[in-house]
């Protein structure tokens, strides 16, 4: 078996094996927040939201299935709720677990949908001590991605962190809160957000296709297509409007650095733009209709897929990935929805997450670049990656677009369609 037979193997499985995972993920998100009660020292203050889809996932709520779950259908299933999720999280004090009561339900609206919000007291039987350990167990047997973001106030002090199956212990210092820990705690959930979001994965894999290759046109002198006539820089899923698709062609690029450093360009401007809006977003500085945001990821999608099978873009590729960079920004800000921090608090946990971004970012381009390039000049390469699996991506991402934008279920996409 020659060498390139050998990466062509290695290059099949990774694609074949890193997706799925991947594919049967539906972002679940819990926010779980508990309160010192000032006039007693035995009591927390607790409020869990807990999105309705994933109870009726787990415990069933809507009884007569018609699709939409109503504030009765909630009431009749109110202590299966309670029971449910109290029984999945612990507050110990000095070792000591303290005693779950709840106190009352309602509901909520976030940006993705409705939420049950459990009203709870925390009771131990000893003073709340200045250091508490919070296991969370929520959907730890259904959903390996689901995750809970916890936050604890006492007095002027807050603490948090980010918890989930694969991290469901947590111990949090009232006193003197380890925001170096929080940072950690959220660069994990970011790094991990990148790695189970099927549709940001896809934009960047359409991003990425073409950055081996270089875009020629064909003269009208000779049957085929002229080498002298280059349109388009070397890499860029989205290129600047040429008057006919029809006439160009992707060739290798000569060299590995140029294409490595045009693709450093789309994605230092993608991660600007994504980094902008994810900030303003978190701190209540922006604010747009999930739904939009959601179907503009989607268009983004199908876009930068469309360009790869038909060339529309030639220059100043980085300022396109930059333009889609503030969309991507506002999904991943609903990652953070529901954080009311304070400014130390907040930049540990907004800077971890952004970090933690672009970490599972740079490892997708890392892990995939090297690969592409020591296959550019093969035919599966230019036609099965190029073409082929752009043509599954807009396919999927006009699913995810009508899906979106028209509230429509398409039998067959839930199953890849990120919350």
């Amino acid at each position: 078996m020659n060498w390139r037979r050998l990466l062509f193997t290695l290059f099949v499985a990774a694609l074949s094996v890193t997706p799925l995972s991947a594919l049967a993920h539906k972002e679940s998100d819990a926010y779980l927040t508990l309160r010192a009660d000032p006039t007693n020292d035995h009591v927390m203050h607790g409020q869990w939201d807990i999105a309705l889809r994933d109870l009726d996932y787990a415990i069933g709520l809507d009884a007569n299935h018609d699709g939409a779950i109503t504030w009765g259908e909630v009431m009749a299933r109110r202590e299966a709720i309670e029971q449910y999720a109290l029984a999945r999280m612990e507050v110990k004090g000095d070792g000591i677990t303290c005693d779950m009561q709840p106190t009352g339900q309602k509901i909520d609206e976030h940006t993705d949908g409705a939420y049950d919000v459990i009203l709870f007291d925390a009771v131990c039987d000893k003073n709340i001590p200045s250091k508490l350990t919070v296991v969370y167990k929520l959907m730890y047997d259904l959903d390996p991605y689901h995750r809970g973001i916890v936050t604890i106030h006492s007095g002027d002090k807050i603490a948090g962190a980010v918890l989930g199956p694969s991290n469901p212990v947590a111990s949090l210092n009232l006193r003197e809160p380890d925001r170096w820990g929080e940072f950690k705690s959220f660069m994990t959930d970011g790094i991990w957000h990148i790695w189970t979001g099927i549709d940001h994965i896809m934009f960047l894999l359409s991003l990425l296709l073409p950055a081996v290759l270089i875009m020629r046109r064909n003269g009208p002198g000779r049957q085929g297509w002229r080498r002298s006539g280059a349109v388009a820089e070397s890499s860029g899923a989205l290129m600047a409007l040429a008057p006919s698709t029809s006439r160009y062609r992707w060739e290798p690029v000569a060299s590995f650095w140029p294409a490595c450093l045009d693709v450093i360009k789309i994605v230092s401007a993608f991660s600007l733009s994504h980094s902008i809006t994810l900030s303003l977003a978190v701190l209540g500085y922006v604010h747009v209709p999930s739904r939009l945001v959601e179907s503009g990821i989607a268009l983004s999608v199908m876009v930068a897929a469309f360009n790869n099978v038909y060339p529309l873009v030639n220059k100043r590729v980085w300022l396109i990935a930059f333009a889609f960079g503030f969309i991507h920004g506002l999904g991943f800000a609903s990652a953070l929805t529901g954080l009311q921090l304070p400014t130390g608090a907040m930049v540990a946990s907004l800077g971890g997450f952004s970090v933690g971004v672009e970490i599972g970012q740079e490892a997708i381009v890392l892990a995939f670049l090297p690969f592409a390039y020591l296959l550019r000049k093969t035919r599966f390469y230019q036609v099965v990656m190029l073409r082929w699996v752009s043509m599954v991506i807009i396919v999927i991402a006009l699913g995810w677009l009508v899906q979106r934008a028209f509230d429509i279920l398409i039998p067959g996409f839930s199953a890849i369609l990120p919350a």
